[in-house]
């Protein structure tokens, strides 16, 4: 971590990257890996870093190049339950990945608590100590507004999920609604197998709540990849409540962004839940992204983004090796921001067989590094 090794400054460039999604206010970290919607320039005194700023997306995500990662689909599959196949006996229902709507599955739900016709759901899969309490209660707003609607939150932690659901109540004292709103949120529980918990998202969410002031992250590209249109407030200034906002930019999908804050946010959140025509055309933009071929869309382009990342490492090494990698100023010394332009061929994207090419790349690389492992073998035993 950057408060560790980092801090005895082993290597001469040093870099913030996905580590954690702010600055690490050291004077030994040189560039953090960012784009200008995420961190705009006129923000940079926030940060001790130069900015190094990625082309479309600076979050890494290798969601459509994983063969364990399924792509979303249009249409849900039918429900299945193991106690649906007559060869499967089990004491209670037990999902299976891929089958039915997020209506449908209710959150694994008992179909006796919450809504008969659940009508849609909304989704948070963060831990709790992401969202605070003007979070928490513009979704209960949100709730509200959509009737027969759904949260499912994930059990992260178990132990909270008690004090979460007192904090609903009380704070819903004075509309005598509490009761109702919490038979109206259920948890998923802890799922260890990351792909099978990126899969749940398409089966058991409509739209994510994203959480402020910090986003979700890794949980956002999950949702994302599942065909999960995201809601996010864009009216902070920390890196880390930015980076859903400017997702959605590079998906073309800014509308869901609230940039006035949590009314528009719940505004927008409101108006996916109830108006079908415009949630489905947003979740199909979703996943044209997803799937699209010959180019790939930039937001999922792993190559692209390979590249990219590649070029602003090659420009940090060759600045500090001619001497033009620091600017003088009244506050001192400090590392020059650098912006990545795509080169022509970067540009274009990625195609089917440029990825045939990037894998048999890859598969030559294992080859050598299992032979390198193998020679090392032998010498240890001598």
């Amino acid at each position: 971590r950057a408060q560790g090794l980092f801090a005895l400054r082993p290597a001469p460039i040093q870099v913030l990257h996905q580590e954690f999604l702010g600055t690490s206010g050291a004077q030994y970290v040189d560039y953090i890996v960012t784009d200008k919607m995420t961190s705009p320039m006129n923000l940079q005194h926030l940060y001790t870093e130069a900015f190094m700023y990625m082309p479309n997306h600076f979050f890494s995500k290798g969601h459509a190049m994983q063969a364990e990662v399924k792509s979303p689909t249009y249409d849900y599959g039918m429900r299945i339950t193991m106690t649906s196949i007559p060869q499967v006996q089990m004491p209670q229902q037990t999902h299976v990945l891929g089958t039915g709507t997020p209506q449908e599955n209710r959150c694994l739900s008992s179909e006796d608590v919450g809504p008969t016709d659940v009508s849609f759901v909304f989704c948070n899969f963060n831990k709790f100590l992401k969202n605070n309490p003007e979070t928490v209660q513009s979704w209960m707003n949100i709730l509200r507004s959509v009737p027969d609607s759904l949260l499912c939150l994930l059990e992260n932690p178990r132990e909270g999920i008690p004090n979460l659901r007192a904090y609903i109540h009380d704070m819903a004292r004075d509309r005598h609604d509490g009761d109702d709103l919490n038979s109206r949120i259920h948890f998923l529980p802890w799922e260890a197998n990351p792909f099978d918990h990126q899969m749940r998202n398409q089966d058991f969410c409509n739209l994510v709540l994203d959480s402020h002031p910090y986003n979700g992250h890794t949980t956002a590209q999950d949702a994302l990849y599942g065909g999960v249109p995201i809601v996010t407030r864009s009216d902070g200034d920390d890196m880390s409540s930015r980076v859903s906002t400017s997702a959605n930019i590079v998906l073309g999908l800014e509308d869901l962004n609230a940039y006035a804050g949590v009314e528009e946010y719940e505004r927008i959140a409101i108006k996916l839940g109830t108006d079908e025509d415009y949630y489905d055309k947003v979740r199909t933009k979703l996943i044209d992204s997803c799937v699209q071929k010959n180019p790939m869309h930039p937001y999922w382009d792993v190559p692209r983004y390979v590249r990219n990342f590649q070029s602003g490492l090659l420009i940090a090494w060759e600045r500090y090796l001619d001497g033009t990698d620091v600017v003088y100023g009244s506050s001192g010394v400090k590392k020059k921001h650098i912006e990545i332009i795509e080169d022509a061929t970067t540009r274009k994207g990625t195609y089917e067989d440029d990825l045939v090419r990037w894998n048999e790349m890859n598969e030559k690389m294992i080859q050598v590094k299992k032979s390198r492992e193998q020679q090392r073998g032998r010498y240890g035993e001598l």
